[in-house]
């Protein structure tokens, strides 16, 4: 009865979340004679959704046995949307739109760039530096992973990194293209993690002094490089200036009594030992964002947020963004965006357009809370394709995005393949099997079959990942080779003097072919095939195009490229093709070997 494509520019212009009181133009084709139809709009909310606005099409031309009606419409109220049409008493299913504030922007600075994700404990130390109760271990033992008598483990196993180290290693980080540095947490914490937050006004004793971070950050700046912290704001630790459950502190903290100045800030159901924490997890007790006593000491003129921006820092992920009210976000972002064009990223798992969570449909993009989020969807469709050779959920992911987030946004999104809270990439990539237990996790290492499979297929990986739009963010270490299960395998120390050459040597080059690019600062994509294992895009703007092919099927393929092409590169590196070139190229396969079984621990 009749045609349309959400995702097309055609039938929907232009594409991405809208801007507030931007023209959208919509075009439908529908069967010859049927009916004029009309564009439903409907506002969603948490629960339901409101009647916006009913317009009747215009017929504009025909199409074989087809008529072509438009309608140009705008959307005042920023928020999330349903639209639909309507012939007669019939109707088509419901299309998503987002409509952001006309004023969003996100920070320019941060655009084009490469991010490095630091677990700060196990990165580099110099001159270790010793805490009263801590022992540093050995650089390069397995960390920790046995409970404790009680059956807890309690991440208090520290291998000496600290800021000064980073500092150190700057010129290592510049040589990766680095332009953003996100430190894991580094206030004063009782763990090796530093989630457990004992004084947000206060860099850990383990990890150095606040000069030692005004260093870090003056040194960066000479690279081009900005740092970026790891807000924990949904929970402290138990072992905490504000909480103080081990008398620890001079304060008089929550636990402590209901005088304390931070009682309000927890949920306390009865007196004292039974009290909220986050997940359950007694050592993490739960705060009340909307509080007005810590709203303020978080983003007050004189809080958290502008004391660490004065130093210096330029940005912050906010840790578990789903379980931060939208109030207490927009409380961030105003002290964020308050004296520089900082960036701020959201831990989000999900499709972070309609993300909706806690009983509520969440507003990340709408304007006047988030720049960006941790893109696991598109981790998750790497990993697929790559590991399966089915590019159908990347492909589905990358529509998606393009659909519905807000183009500035696009341009800034954490591209990720691993992370502090997942698997290094390449043990997932190169592994035959999934280990289950803990002991089987820390005597696991990659054959030499999976490790040459598994260097073959991280390659193509960390491509889609450095050529999508986004900003990629390198875990520090999978660069180097680093394997590992989940926490804490994951969080190994970086391996100094042993690094993986071919690993790291690929990445110098992704690195360059960045900086090389002006493409990539921009958030124009275009998928050409995606075929099960084929997966062929490219990056363009009004004067160039990039090709990226990717042939992971067992066949061979021919691209026949456009003649208005332009010559610039041809760069074939291990079946990955970076092409702007006119002509043909034959893709040849690169399907999984056959390989043997792997023996746990052995290579």
């Amino acid at each position: 009865m009749y045609k349309f494509d959400s995702q097309s520019e055609f039938y929907r212009y232009p594409q991405g979340g809208i801007k507030s009181n931007e023209i959208i133009t919509f075009k439908i084709l529908v069967k010859r004679n049927i009916c004029t139809p009309e564009l439903l709009i409907e506002k969603r909310n948490d629960y339901d959704r409101a009647f916006y606005n009913k317009v009747k099409m215009h017929w504009i031309s025909r199409e074989k046995n087809y008529d072509i009606y438009q309608v140009m419409f705008s959307i005042k109220e920023y928020g999330h949307y349903y639209y639909s049409f309507i012939f007669d008493v019939e109707k088509s299913k419901d299309y998503e739109l987002l409509i952001y504030d006309e004023h969003y922007s996100t920070p320019n600075w941060a655009k084009g760039g490469i991010i490095y994700h630091i677990f700060v404990d196990r990165f580099f130390r110099y001159q270790i530096i010793k805490k009263k109760g801590a022992i540093i271990r050995n650089w390069g033992e397995t960390p920790n992973y046995l409970p404790d008598k009680k059956g807890e483990v309690l991440n208090n196993d520290f291998f000496g990194g600290n800021l000064d180290g980073i500092t150190e290693k700057l010129p290592y980080i510049a040589k990766l293209g680095v332009s953003i540095i996100y430190l894991s947490p580094i206030f004063e914490a009782y763990s090796n993690h530093k989630y457990d937050t004992g004084n947000y006004l206060k860099i850990d004793p383990m990890f150095g002094t606040e000069n030692s971070l005004k260093k870090l950050i003056q040194e960066a700046e000479k690279y081009g490089i900005h740092v970026i912290l790891d807000g924990v704001f949904s929970h402290t630790g138990d072992d905490s200036i504000y909480f103080n459950k081990y008398g620890r502190y001079d304060s008089i903290g929550a636990y402590e009594s209901k005088d304390s100045p931070y009682y309000d800030w927890y949920t306390f159901n009865n007196w004292n030992d039974d009290y909220v924490s986050w997940w359950g997890i007694k050592t993490l007790p739960e705060v009340n964002e909307s509080n007005g006593s810590y709203v303020d000491f978080i983003t007050g003129k004189n809080g958290v947020i502008q004391h660490w921006q004065k130093v210096g820092v330029m940005g912050w992920r906010l840790d578990v963004a789903d379980e931060l009210p939208d109030e207490f976000i927009i409380a961030l972002r105003n002290s964020i965006k308050n004296n520089n064009d900082s960036l701020i990223i959201g831990e989000v798992w999900e499709d972070a357009s309609n993300k909706y969570s806690y009983n509520k449909l969440k507003e990340y993009f709408c304007g006047k809370q988030l720049d960006s989020v941790t893109n696991y969807p598109i981790r998750d469709g790497i990993i697929e394709y790559v590991k399966n050779k089915d590019c159908t959920l990347l492909y589905q992911t990358m529509n998606k995005i393009m659909e519905t987030y807000p183009p500035d946004t696009v341009n800034c999104l954490m591209n990720i393949i691993g992370t502090h809270d997942t698997e290094r990439i390449l043990t997932i990539l190169g592994s035959d099997t999934i280990t289950t237990t803990k002991e089987e996790m820390a005597e696991s290492i990659l054959s030499d079959e999976e490790l040459i499979h598994g260097i073959k297929m991280l390659k193509i990986a960390s491509l889609l990942q450095f050529t999508l739009p986004g900003i990629p963010c390198i875990y520090y270490g999978d660069e180097a080779g680093m394997e590992g299960w989940k926490d804490p395998f994951n969080r190994r120390c970086y391996p100094w003097g042993n690094e993986n050459k071919e690993i790291l040597n690929h990445y110098i080059y992704l690195a360059n072919l960045r900086k090389n690019n002006d493409l990539f600062k921009d958030e124009k994509y275009k998928c050409l095939i995606h075929d099960k294992g084929v997966f062929v895009f490219e990056r363009f703007d009004d004067n160039k195009k990039l090709i990226i092919a990717v042939n992971l099927s067992s066949k061979e393929i021919t691209l026949k490229l456009r003649e208005d092409m332009t010559e610039y590169k041809n760069n074939i590196k291990n079946n990955i093709f970076i092409i702007e070139k006119e002509g043909s190229l034959i893709l040849r396969s690169l399907s999984h070997p056959e390989r043997k079984r792997r023996i746990p621990g052995k290579r």
